[in-house]
C-alpha cells in the first residue's frame, strides 16, 4: 500500500482539523490544488483566501475552483500578494480564527512558468511567523519544502530550524520525511496548541 505522499499527508492533516464554516487560507495559491482542498473542506459556509506573487497562479487557480459545482466551494479570495503581507491583508476580525494554513514553497508547476520565479526564505520565515498568529488553538499549518531543486535546500534548512526553535507550550510540530532520498519534497507541520 505505501505511504501517503507529502502531499497526501498534508491534506489528511488539515481535513482531521477543519469544519464546515471555518475559515483557511492557500499561502502559495501555484494551480489551485490546496485552494480548492480548502475551500471543499470549509464547504459553502466557509472562507479562503488564496495568495500568490503572480497572476498566471491565480488564473490557474480560479480556472480550477470555476471547474466545480456552483454553491459547493467556500468564498475564496484570490490576493495578488506575497505571502509575507497575509497579517496585513487579512481582517483583524478574522487573526486567530484561521482553522489551517498550507504553504507548497517552490516554484509554480505549470509548464509555461518561469521557474526562477520562486518562495524566497526570507518572505517564508515572515509569512509562516504571521500565520502562527492568524492560527486558532488546535488549527494546523502544512509547510511542504522542496529541498532538491535550486535554493530549496537552504529555503528548507531555515524553515525546519525555524520550526524546531518554537516553543513546545505554544506549538507542536512535526516532521514528515523519506529518508532514503535527501533531495525529495516533505513536511512540516505545526499545531498551535490550545490553552489548559
Amino acid at each position: 500500500m505505501g505511504f501517503l505522499s507529502v502531499l497526501s499527508f498534508a491534506h489528511k492533516l488539515v481535513s482531521e482539523r477543519l469544519h464546515p464554516g471555518d475559515i483557511a487560507l492557500d499561502a502559495t495559491a501555484g494551480t489551485g490544488a490546496d485552494t480548492l482542498y480548502l475551500a471543499k473542506c470549509t464547504g459553502s459556509k466557509g472562507k479562503v483566501y488564496a495568495f500568490d506573487i503572480q497572476e498566471q497562479a491565480l488564473q490557474l487557480t480560479r480556472e480550477r475552483l470555476d471547474k466545480e459545482p456552483p454553491g459547493t466551494l467556500a468564498e475564496v479570495s484570490l490576493l495578488l500578494q506575497s505571502h509575507s503581507l497575509m497579517r496585513e491583508c487579512i481582517p483583524e476580525l478574522e487573526h486567530g480564527r484561521m482553522g489551517a494554513i498550507m504553504f507548497n514553497l517552490g516554484y509554480l508547476p505549470s509548464d509555461s512558468s518561469d521557474k526562477r520565479i520562486m518562495t524566497e526564505t526570507a518572505s517564508t520565515l515572515t509569512a509562516l511567523k504571521a500565520a502562527i498568529e492568524l492560527l486558532r488553538p488546535g488549527g494546523i499549518i502544512t509547510i511542504v519544502l522542496y529541498p532538491g531543486h535550486r535554493g530549496g535546500d537552504a529555503e528548507a534548512n531555515a524553515v525546519q530550524a525555524w520550526a524546531g526553535e518554537l516553543p513546545q507550550h505554544k506549538v507542536q510540530t512535526i516532521l514528515y520525511r523519506g529518508l532514503q532520498r535527501s533531495e525529495a519534497p516533505y513536511l512540516i507541520a505545526l499545531e498551535r496548541k490550545k490553552p489548559i
